[in-house]
């Protein structure tokens, strides 16, 4: 089982030997007994990630790997456990990417690629207690941000922020399986455990229910046409 650690505006999620697949900014598969998800403060502009990393971790007395950064406090954390599989999530809707079906304009939102970064985010923690190949971590982290996008869509509306993360792990010297997708028990446990942990952490952060995108401060509209042909 992954054990989780909060102190300092930190969340450890700790499993000896265990094998991770991040989509942070040093993203990708890494060997680490221990992952992390970061309060940066208010107005964060520091670009030297790997240095602040390291000097958060150190202060906290914690030892150095894979992290995420969130402008959530991680007072709203929250942890749900199914099966083999423990998720940990940090949700903020500050800065919603909404994905229109139709030429439509929403309020509230920017038309365009991209924003300036700002205290919103989603992030997942998500660790399987089983030993998976590479190929299964990937659908594992597929399934986690299929689960995300669906559960966001149902409570606000969009299916994710500017700057959402997920890390997923596993366990090499585990039971393995192959697949890990949304009818696999690996896959149904993470859908599951996603969408309980990401509306509790919305719930402990938003007194009145997360805002609808026409209520946020910051976010992106993506609005452009393409040329849709067949290949």
């Amino acid at each position: 089982m992954f054990e989780t650690t909060r102190r300092d505006g930190i969340v450890q999620a700790r499993r000896e030997g265990a094998r991770w697949l991040s989509t942070a900014w040093d993203g990708g598969y890494r060997d680490a007994d221990a992952v992390y998800n970061v309060t940066v403060p208010t107005g964060f502009e520091r670009t030297d990630l790997d240095a602040y990393r390291e000097e958060r971790l150190a202060d906290a007395g914690f030892s150095v790997g894979p992290t995420l950064l969130t402008g959530v406090h991680m007072d709203h954390a929250r942890r749900a456990d199914s099966g083999p599989v423990t998720v940990l999530a940090t949700a903020g809707l500050s800065n919603p990417a909404a994905l229109p079906m139709a030429d439509e304009t929403e309020a509230g939102t920017e038309s365009g690629d991209a924003a300036d970064w700002r205290p919103g985010t989603v992030n997942l923690v998500v660790g399987a207690d089983r030993a998976l190949s590479e190929g299964a971590l990937a659908t594992l982290l597929a399934t986690a941000v299929e689960a995300k996008a669906a559960t966001l869509l149902d409570v606000a509306g969009v299916p994710g922020t500017t700057s959402d993360a997920v890390l997923v792990g596993s366990v090499p010297d585990a039971d393995r399986v192959a697949f890990t997708g949304s009818a696999t028990e690996v896959g149904a446990a993470a859908r599951a455990c996603v969408r309980d942990a990401v509306i509790a952490s919305l719930d402990a952060r938003y007194d009145e229910g997360p805002p609808g995108v026409d209520e946020a401060e910051y976010g992106v509209l993506t609005d452009r046409q393409t040329d849709v042909r067949a290949p």
